[in-house]
């Protein structure tokens, strides 16, 4: 009998909110200090990047409000769902990120998380500005240019 694989080989988790909520400056990609049964969630795409941002304690980054799901197959070793988790960049990348963070206007919001090809979590991360309504307008606006062109190639 054949082994059932239960985990997927590709996992690419978009934050879709982010790029209609924020405008991007700067991108990095970062690890992810995770527990065992986390990444197994991971695995399985049961993770949520939509109420998640990144702060910095004792000049660390790490990311609040990311939800992974406890792993079903855990018993009593499950993790905890909601809790801050440490992102791994170099130095320089982290000095780089706190002093612009600083400045008014501009945060840290997770953009997407993918299981590279090692096997490993990582999460790319955005240095962002919010956007206005009017600059929301403008962007459905030309969504629907495009969609438009699409539909008239098609035809």
């Amino acid at each position: 009998m054949a082994k059932s694989n239960r985990f997927e080989k590709f996992v690419n988790i978009k934050n879709k909110k982010a790029s209609f909520e924020f405008e991007f400056i700067d991108t990095y990609v970062t690890g992810v200090m995770l527990t065992g049964t986390e990444i197994k969630s991971i695995r399985e795409s049961k993770v949520s990047l939509t109420e998640a941002f990144c702060i910095f304690l004792d000049g660390e980054l790490y990311i609040r409000q990311m939800h992974i799901a406890p792993y079903s197959m855990a018993a009593s070793y499950n993790h905890v769902s909601v809790r801050d988790r440490k992102l791994l960049l170099k130095k320089k990348e982290l000095e780089k990120l706190e002093t612009k963070s600083a400045e008014k206007g501009l945060a840290i919001i997770p953009v997407r998380i993918f299981i590279n090809d090692r096997g490993l979590a990582k999460l790319e991360i955005a240095l962002a500005r919010g956007k206005k309504t009017h600059d929301k307008r403008q962007d459905l606006k030309e969504k629907d240019a495009k969609r438009e062109l699409q539909r008239m190639a098609f035809d």
